[in-house]
């Protein structure tokens, strides 16, 4: 990258009884905490050496099958497409963690190795009794946030971003993390919506070599970003919605993260929306277009309880304050149309 991202803000000492969580939410930027999980059990045998974390996730390993992704050497770490972006540069594959930790542990040494990747993999089930040693128990907080684990060599996560609120702790290894607020997505020339190398839309920007020729705009998101990191035992916050683009650094690399979403549970993901949209809106005539903005900002954009305020209470159906039973409601409707 010709341009260097600003060092993003550090809060040091930060103990794991302690989180700043309100301060973190107030504020939405991406914060790195140094030292946060020092104290975990992976954090120490990892900084002895790979082996000996490996060791520590064997341990707990319930032998389960798990999903993972392999890529050839020539994918250089980088899970994403083929040249013309109709499919991906990689293969899901089934098996043990073992298996996973053995191939691993076979091209530690190599320059170019093939990836291996193991991501978001629900701790509770498949390393039971790992958090008891390794944990940053957010529910004593009151925030629900089961973790997951993310194994791997040096992996490159393309940038993207995720909805929910996250924290994530670097466990074992090293990884920088590049972020960019959500009013970025332009500058970052995002990709398909489907397939996507991990679920979410990334950027199709080459972080280690951008074409600014063919980007042109990545500049202007260089120029806003921010960097971090990550030795073993660091965490970063990062809001929801915000881009961020992760490098792991070195032959073996740990990462634990939380999610959790500020909006009750019966609120459904704005994704689906998003592609209804898509269908429904995108390619009216302009005019037409524009007054459906208009529509959207006064229903949804604007003042949660502008549009039904002038109505009687028992008038307003969804125009009022959505719960458990009206999200119900609104999902039975909408599977009703979408199914005429």
């Amino acid at each position: 990258m010709s341009a260097v991202p600003a060092p993003m803000r550090t809060i040091h000492g930060c103990r794991a009884d302690a989180l700043p969580l309100d301060e973190l939410l107030a504020e939405g930027t991406p914060v790195l905490l140094k030292g946060v999980a020092r104290d975990w059990g992976l954090v120490r045998a990892g900084l002895e050496s790979s082996a000996e974390a490996m060791a520590h996730l064997r341990r707990f390993d319930a032998d389960r099958p798990l999903q993972y992704s392999y890529g050839d050497p020539s994918i250089g770490g980088r899970p994403f497409y083929n040249d013309d972006f109709t499919a991906l540069n990689f293969e899901v594959r089934r098996g043990g963690l073992d298996d996973v930790l053995r191939s691993i542990e076979d091209h530690l040494d190599d320059a170019l190795p093939p990836t291996y990747y193991v991501a978001s993999l629900a701790l509770a089930a498949a390393l039971p009794g790992f958090s008891d040693e390794n944990d940053l128990d957010l529910a004593a907080l009151g925030i629900g946030a089961p973790p997951s684990i993310w194994i791997g060599n040096r992996v490159v996560a393309s940038c993207h971003f995720d909805a929910p609120e996250n924290i994530a702790v670097c466990a074992v290894g090293q990884r920088r993390f590049t972020v960019f607020p959500p009013d970025q997505i332009d500058n970052l020339y995002p990709g398909p919506l489907d397939p996507t190398p991990g679920g979410q839309v990334v950027s199709l920007v080459d972080f280690a070599e951008p074409d600014f020729e063919q980007h042109p705009r990545f500049r202007d998101a260089l120029a806003v970003a921010q960097t971090a990191l990550l030795e073993p035992g660091d965490a970063i916050y990062i809001p929801g919605m915000w881009w961020h683009h992760v490098r792991s650094l070195a032959p073996f690399n740990v990462l634990v993260n939380y999610w959790w979403r500020r909006s009750p549970a019966y609120l459904a993901s704005p994704l689906p929306a998003l592609h209804h949209a898509l269908w429904t809106l995108r390619d009216l005539p302009e005019r037409e277009k524009r007054a459906w903005a208009g529509v959207f900002e006064y229903y949804v954009f604007g003042p949660g309880a502008r549009a039904g305020e002038h109505l009687p209470v028992q008038a307003r159906d969804i125009l009022g304050p959505i719960d458990e039973t009206l999200a119900r409601r609104i999902r039975a409707r909408l599977i009703g149309w979408l199914n005429r």
